[in-house]
């Protein structure tokens, strides 16, 4: 593990000052200002954004519906609100290296506009949403940034994710929505200019476009290199898109690739020929002064000291003296300036301070002992300052509501707010608080902190498990959770508990016990610290970006089921992606977390009657595919191999993972089931798989949550044998989610339902399901 300074060193090399400074003068080229939309986290045009805004200076902004809660993670456990909260953060930071503000339709883990699951329907999409909360959140979008350019990033088109196509039928209507002063809005109206859609088909792994794109109106050229790092626009792209790591983002350019960026110009307001993507807009500050004859004359002065400061690179002072000098004029002009053009100045002026402060070599770092802090909290804080070349520079910390600082100790008040895991907006060029603001000469520029704590609530507790299973089939009838963190220190807990049901307390633990016959159902039971509700965290914390934290009304929440469980003993092969085996275990299966050495043990292979290979696993669990040939021969040889839902580029060949051969389809739009209510009809209703040790009735299939599967098998061996067939509604049925083939003396069953995100709710069908797949053949 590499120390805390030797990260610091390596980020630090990763972006010295020179480049920095050749990146912070890009923007001041143009006052151009364009807004990509999308519907997820990691939807943005990367390499196309780097290029027009590191290479031709647009003003970027990216406005993103929801985040991404639905997804996958590649990195860890965090699903649903948590995952969004640590998406959100990856967003940021892919922002900050594109110098690009962020804007979210969704502004709370509750708010409608979330990602639900995967929708083939544009309308379905704009139903759960709501498309008058979507378009009035869009208006205020739209009039607080101001573009001159939309550009959605999809298409509205058949085969397309239905997220990515309300997304893009809403850009349209927001286009004569926020300028029109009838639209209710605290906002006054903006017009803008022009919408391009893309010229491209958005058909890949996931998606598959039935349409062809428009006829390209403009081609942006993508393919060049940013002289300074000698990095393609497409590499530098890639570099943003590798802060989402939950999603696999992030992949090798090889040097002197790239691409071009066809659009199609779908509306206009603009007059003449659309040669450019700023044809007939405002192109920088000497064009605004013939829009603004009342500040004309300063803004002809700062933009002739701009083009001077960019030419000047990289002689830092004279850089310093040309940029000191612009911002003078800018400012006068600001201060006069028509509300018309009142956006751009305030952008230009935040890029000149941003420049000044690098030109002068002016360096601030603040950052806090402990990250995790809760009301009345202390940590200490230091602060590294240096003024570099400035004749006079200062700093303060601007600190949220609630906190203080005094002596190099911040103090957390009482009333001090939560952090926020779902903010609204973000933007690198005013971070949001804490931070560091510098005072240089007549402006100020803010500095984010490095690592901000995050506030947890005051009052609080965190819950492990906070999710168990009764099996009446087995004789256990207790559960014990472990309590930590307990807020305020040293307060009595209790839960709220059914009648019946007894609690007792240990140190640090609580044993809930149930009666001998308890109700099945689904039971939640608060946790009480002192006399009040308390509430639980989830503290995200990736090396990738800021910590965060998820937090949520403190309850465990108990199913009690009936599951007969076959007599097998059980190894799980995990990749920390599921939470299957804890499942398993707490039904009452004998189930063993199989270790890399024991995977390829012979010994230890022939003491287990099953084998189940969570999700992911041929990609991330290092020496498991190496080690399918000696799996195919114990499944020959009579055991029971059972593998949950993999992609096509999770290492499976479907040669040579599977003991016959068993393609997954691709893209997933076509080979998946997104209704989580749709009818499933059992193809082979006497198969002991959807009879023994438990019958699998309709009921069974109730009360599922996201969706039945995905990535169902395409094409497989005659030896596969289908036991289900389900479909969307309005498609043909799909009969790859489940299917089973007797190998040699054993069995393989695949399933591409989504049984761990099912488990991990508590779904009764999903546990009894994958109980008679672990069932050994006999």
């Amino acid at each position: 593990m590499p120390t805390p300074d030797q990260i610091r060193l390596e980020q630090k090399r990763m972006r010295p000052r020179v480049l920095d400074l050749w990146w912070a003068l890009r923007p001041l080229q143009s006052v151009v200002r364009l807004m990509n939309t999308g519907a997820h986290p990691d939807d943005e045009t990367s390499a196309l954004l780097a290029a027009i805004g590191l290479r031709d200076g647009i003003n970027l902004s990216y406005a993103c519906s929801t985040r991404g809660e639905g997804g996958q993670n590649d990195i860890g456990t965090e699903s649903g609100p948590a995952l969004g909260a640590l998406r959100t953060r990856e967003m940021e930071r892919a922002c900050d290296l594109l110098n690009m503000r962020l804007y979210w339709h969704g502004t709370s883990p509750d708010d409608p506009i979330r990602d639900f699951r995967f929708s083939k329907s544009g309308a379905e999409t704009m139903g759960i949403w709501g498309h008058d909360r979507l378009l009035h959140r869009f208006v205020e979008i739209v009039r607080t940034d101001r573009p001159d350019i939309l550009l959605p990033t999809f298409l509205d088109v058949p085969g397309q994710h239905g997220h990515h196509r309300a997304m893009t039928q809403a850009a349209h209507e927001v286009m004569a929505a926020a300028a029109d002063s009838s639209f209710p809005s605290n906002l006054p109206p903006w017009k803008v200019s022009k919408m391009y859609l893309p010229a491209w088909s958005g058909a890949g792994q996931a998606y598959d476009d039935d349409l062809p794109p428009p006829a390209a109106t403009l081609t942006i050229d993508g393919a060049g290199k940013d002289p300074m790092s000698g990095w393609s626009y497409a590499r530098i792209g890639q570099m943003s898109r590798a802060y989402h790591r939950t999603q696999g983002m992030g992949r090798w350019v090889p040097a002197g690739s790239g691409r071009d960026w066809p659009l199609h110009l779908a509306i206009s307001h603009v007059d003449g020929p659309d040669t450019a993507l700023d044809t007939g807009l405002p192109r920088t500050l000497a064009d605004l002064a013939e829009r603004a004859p009342e500040v004309r004359q300063d803004l002809l002065l700062a933009h002739g000291y701009i083009t001077e400061t960019v030419s000047a690179f990289p002689h830092t002072r004279h850089i310093a003296k040309t940029a000191q000098k612009a911002l003078h004029h800018l400012q006068k002009a600001e201060a006069d300036a028509p509300d018309s053009i009142a956006h751009r100045l305030a952008a230009k002026h935040r890029q000149l301070a941003h420049v000044l402060r690098l030109a002068l070599g002016v360096e601030a770092d603040a950052r806090t002992y402990q990250t995790w802090l809760r009301p009345g909290d202390t940590t200490r804080v230091t602060v590294e300052f240096d003024k570099g070349d400035a004749d006079a520079a200062s700093y303060r910390l601007a600190l949220p509501y609630g906190w203080s600082e005094q002596d190099g100790q911040i103090t957390i008040a009482s009333d001090a707010n939560r952090t926020d895991p779902y903010r609204a907006e973000y933007d690198p060029a005013n971070p949001p608080l804490p931070r560091i603001e510098i005072q240089l000469n007549t402006t100020t520029v803010a500095v984010p902190f490095a690592k901000p704590p995050v506030i947890l609530p005051d009052r609080a507790a965190l819950i492990e498990p906070d999710a168990a299973l009764i099996n009446r089939k087995t004789p256990k009838r207790s559960v014990s959770v472990a309590i930590a963190d307990v807020s305020p220190a040293g307060a009595q807990i209790s839960f709220d508990l059914p009648e019946g049901w007894s609690m007792q307390q240990g140190a640090g633990a609580v044993t809930i016990t149930l009666p001998d016959t308890p109700d099945p159902g689904l039971y939640t039971l608060p946790l009480y610290v002192g006399d009040r509700p308390a509430m639980t965290e989830q503290r995200i914390a990736h090396d990738h970006v800021d910590p965060t934290a998820y937090t949520r009304p403190a309850a465990l929440t108990v199913r009690v089921l009936d599951v007969t469980l076959p007599q097998a003993k059980v190894g799980y092969i995990g990749s920390g992606h599921d939470a299957v085996a804890d499942w398993l275990t707490a039904m009452g299966a004998d189930v063993t977390v199989l270790s890399d050495d024991q995977i390829t043990n012979d010994a230890v292979l022939a003491g287990l009657d099953t084998i189940v290979i969570g999700i992911f696993a041929l990609r991330f669990r290092d020496g498991l595919l190496q080690a399918m040939p000696r799996l195919r021969d114990w499944v020959a040889q009579g055991g029971t191999l059972v593998t949950l839902y993999h992609r096509p580029w999770d290492n499976w060949n479907p040669e040579t993972v599977p003991p016959r051969w068993l393609e997954i389809g691709q893209p997933s739009l076509r080979w998946r089931v997104t209704d989580a209510n749709a009818k499933v009809t059992h193809l082979v209703p006497d198969h002991p798989l959807l009879n023994k040790p438990n019958p699998i009735t309709a009921e069974d299939w109730d009360g599922w949550v996201k969706e039945r599967g995905l990535y169902f098998a395409k094409v497989w061996d005659d030896a596969y044998t289908p036991l289900l067939s389900m479909a969307d509604p309005g498609e043909d049925p799909l009969t790859g989610a489940l299917l089973t083939a007797e190998i040699g003396k054993g069995r393989h069953t695949h399933c591409s339902l989504v049984l761990h995100h099912q488990m991990a709710r508590l779904v009764p069908g999903a546990c009894r399901l994958m109980a008679n797949l672990i069932a050994p053949r006999r």
